[in-house]
């Protein structure tokens, strides 16, 4: 039996060899451009600490103003006490005599301005802070920044080899496959790769500007977020990989049709056990809140229902018309006897 599978194992070990060998060259290139897509990945977080900062800051300007109108209508003891201070000098400058006139009228304007200054500073102190939110991302290691740059450049490097991977899947596959079927290897190729970009292009202009801005703006107003480079790109990956994974679902079942391994009425009875399956793949790739899994679930239950279009038109479910025509032979048979 095992020298059955030594030639299928050899095959495998030069597709994945090839797969590991394009990926790595993929990432040298990228390595020279990781400061640029360093920061396209940190983009959409950029874009949600300006977002929630401006959401706090038009909060705080409102209860500014609530503030200062309520100063205005309450006014504090020592405000009290120099308007009052002013009154009687204004009206002991009328009264006294011309000598002593000007000296107490000089005396309550400077009453009044003391006035306002105490007012002015009421006021300042009712208005909050308005730099309180300063988000930044960080990094706590000594070496964070170079890690950080393999990262990305491996991420990047992955992406660019995809079409390249796929080719390499398709020729592990292809032996066992008629001539026919073995045309197929561009619409496989690009297929799948197209619908692997769309995935990321999803999840990043879709999903992570409304995860990133609702996970930062919870508890924004007690604390100011640091955020850490190393574990933002590792949570960024996940996400971006995932939902391109996700995406290859209809390509993956045209082919799985088109080998004659399912069919529509297989994908529907599976579907309740899919629908379960999907929300928690959902829960564990993105964060943990209901509206990015929303993001992620939504689409792959539609995705899910497309697939079982596409398999219904390349290998669709044809028991229920052998039985059909199996009744009706039986019912000829029984008229003719």
């Amino acid at each position: 039996m095992f020298e059955d599978l030594r030639p299928h194992l050899v095959e495998l070990r030069k597709r994945l060899g090839l797969s590991v060998l394009s990926v790595f060259v993929a990432f040298i290139i990228a390595f020279t451009f990781h400061n640029s897509i360093l920061k396209w990945i940190t983009q959409p977080l950029n874009n949600a600490l300006v977002q929630v900062g401006r959401i706090i800051e038009s909060q705080e300007k409102a209860t500014w103003t609530m503030k200062s109108e309520e100063s205005n209508q309450t006014k504090t003891p020592a405000v009290q006490a120099a308007e009052k201070l002013k009154n009687n000098l204004y009206k002991a400058a009328k009264e006294a005599d011309p000598k002593l006139a000007p000296l107490l009228k000089n005396a309550a304007d400077a009453a009044q301005s003391l006035d306002e200054i105490i007012k002015k500073r009421d006021v300042e102190s009712a208005r909050p802070n308005q730099h309180n939110f300063e988000g930044k991302i960080t990094t706590h290691q000594v070496g964070g920044a170079f890690f950080v740059a393999l990262k990305v450049s491996f991420f990047a490097g992955l992406l660019g080899a995809m079409p390249f991977i796929l080719y390499q899947i398709w020729l592990f596959v292809a032996p066992g496959l008629y001539n026919n079927e073995k045309k197929m290897v561009i619409p496989f190729v690009v297929g799948g790769s197209v619908m692997f970009f769309i995935g990321v292009m999803f999840a990043y202009y879709v999903v992570t500007p409304f995860g990133f801005q609702f996970l930062i703006t919870f508890g924004s107003f007690l604390y100011t977020p640091f955020i850490n480079i190393e574990d933002y790109v590792g949570f960024f990956t996940k996400i971006m990989l995932g939902f391109g994974v996700a995406f290859e679902l209809p390509v993956f079942a045209y082919f799985l049709a088109l080998l004659g391994l399912v069919t529509d009425r297989t994908l529907i009875d599976f579907f309740k056990y899919a629908v379960v399956i999907i929300f928690i793949l959902a829960a564990l790739l993105t964060p943990p809140d209901i509206l990015t899994q929303l993001l992620m679930a939504a689409p792959l239950v539609i995705l899910y229902g497309l697939s079982i279009l596409i398999v219904r038109m390349v290998n669709p479910d044809t028991s229920d018309e052998d039985e059909d025509e199996d009744e009706e032979n039986e019912n000829e048979e029984a008229d003719r006897s």
